[in-house]
């Protein structure tokens, strides 16, 4: 049982990376990259988020995510904006926007043709399971 559990994980595992191998290299076309734009998704989800709660939505360490941000920043993507007491709120700009939406092309194109060989059937039962696993509760 054990190597079979092995075998699940490194496949889940290896089927994640060749998808984010995709999408970050199919993003550089929009301008941005996979961490940038799952910052940006995280961003546009909760406009006016703290890093902390940004880092935990894209699971990133607090640091990893301040400098993440620091180049939407410079790159006109986000802005920060003072909140309450020391907090920092993130907010997007019209670029980031456009560049998320455009993001969002690129990710359905390329999850389409990650998930091609399932069918419609097959791919809500692997959500589901992915979901119980996660302990996400699924969408009715």
């Amino acid at each position: 049982m054990a190597a079979e559990l092995h075998l699940l994980g490194r496949a889940v595992k290896q089927t994640q990376y060749r998808q984010h191998r995709a999408l970050d290299s199919r993003l550089t076309g929009v301008g941005t990259t996979l961490a940038q734009w799952d910052a940006l998704r995280a961003i546009s989800r909760s406009p006016g988020a703290s890093a902390r709660a940004l880092a935990a939505a894209t699971f990133q360490s607090e640091q990893a995510f301040g400098t993440l941000a620091g180049r939407l920043v410079t790159q006109g993507m986000v802005e920060r904006r003072p909140g309450h007491g020391r907090r920092i709120e993130h907010h997007l700009t019209p670029l980031g926007e456009k560049t998320l939406k455009a993001g969002h092309q690129v990710a359905e194109e390329v999850l389409a043709e990650c998930f091609a060989p399932l069918s419609e059937a097959e791919r809500t039962t692997l959500l589901n399971l992915l979901r119980r696993l996660g302990d996400e509760t699924p969408d009715e």
